[in-house]
């Protein structure tokens, strides 16, 4: 298996964990879950040279912090 299908696997179970604490109201968790599992994902897109996964990423973290910001 190579690293970039270790790290969007990683990415995705996080990205699940991160939906399920958010069903379960557990913040910040749930955020911080988001947090990690975007990053992980922005660097799939640096991998894969996908400049549209790292654009709507970056788009999902600044949506996400100025939320958390604003919370």
């Amino acid at each position: 298996m190579k690293t970039v299908d270790v790290v969007k696997w990683v990415a995705t179970a996080i990205q699940l964990v991160g939906y399920g604490l958010t069903g379960l109201n557990i913040v910040p968790w749930n955020v911080f879950a988001f947090f990690v599992g975007i990053f992980l994902w922005f660097a799939v897109g640096v991998m894969w040279k996908d400049r549209a996964i790292m654009v709507v990423h970056v788009g999902a973290f600044v949506s996400l912090l100025a939320g958390y910001l604003n919370a």
